[in-house]
């Protein structure tokens, strides 16, 4: 791995930490994105800003996709592109929930070779690497054996247990909510829940750090079809996610409606 992207992601994380808490809890300055994306408040935008110059200035041949940035059309043509939520979980942000969560990933041809999830207010690291496991801290991350819908506990909105999405009504899952896609996804690898879902189109920025989590972990993530995901993609949305220990993920995916 060039020049050990993980240590690049681990350090710029945690310094990313120190600028976000600097404006939590203290009434930071909201602005709504157009077109109804939600919105992005001044820690948000200050902690892209740093990303960016210290992520692309350690890695200037790599391409950048960030929530908060303007699409660069350079980096479809990279062969390693950063891919980065400067704050997941901006509601829960503004709100003084400490579940929101800095996101950061390498994708390397379409799939993601190094991660990290970290939550600051919570001092809570997650980080995997291709080949090399899942960490939180320095625990080893593995997902859970549950091999059957039925009492599984699964992070998701409402909307996704309704009736109308599954081939034989809702499921007999346990439905838990965290407002960052990338905390579920960590959360997942770290075997608390069986299994994360969400079939709404999902921006690339909320999954791909937690996607290599889950897989490092021993876990399966797919599109709610079973699609493998592919990253850095023209717009950098996906099909929704679907993660979980493999025979669980493959129980959710064969009842699901797609």
């Amino acid at each position: 791995m060039p020049g050990n992207d993980l240590t690049l992601l681990m350090d710029a994380a945690k310094d990313a930490g120190e600028i976000a808490k600097r404006f939590f809890r203290s009434e930071p300055q909201v602005w709504d994105k157009p077109d109804g994306a939600g919105p992005v408040t001044e820690a948000d935008l200050a902690v892209n800003a740093m990303l960016r110059d210290r992520l692309m200035g350690a890695r200037p041949d790599y391409g950048w996709l960030s929530e908060e940035s303007e699409d660069d059309p350079a980096r479809s043509t990279a062969e390693r592109t950063f891919v980065i939520d400067p704050i997941d979980g901006t509601r829960s942000f503004m709100e003084g929930n400490a579940t929101w969560a800095h996101s950061l990933a390498i994708v390397e041809n379409g799939v993601p070779t190094a991660a990290v999830v970290y939550l600051p207010a919570r001092d809570k690291m997650y980080h995997a690497e291709t080949g090399q496991g899942a960490f939180h801290n320095d625990a080893p991350l593995f997902v859970t054996g549950r091999d059957t819908m039925q009492d599984a506990t699964v992070l998701a909105a409402k909307p996704n247990l309704f009736a109308e999405n599954w081939k034989g009504g809702a499921p007999p899952l346990k439905r838990h909510f965290r407002a960052s896609l990338a905390y579920r996804l960590s959360l997942v690898g770290e075997g608390r829940f069986d299994a994360m879902m969400t079939l709404r189109p999902t921006w690339e920025w909320d999954i791909a750090a937690g996607m290599l989590i889950v897989q490092e972990a021993g876990g399966v993530v797919t599109s709610p079809d079973g699609q493998e995901l592919v990253f850095n993609n023209r717009k950098p949305q996906v099909a929704g996610v679907v993660a979980a220990g493999p025979r669980l993920h493959d129980q959710i995916t064969k009842a699901l409606l797609t």
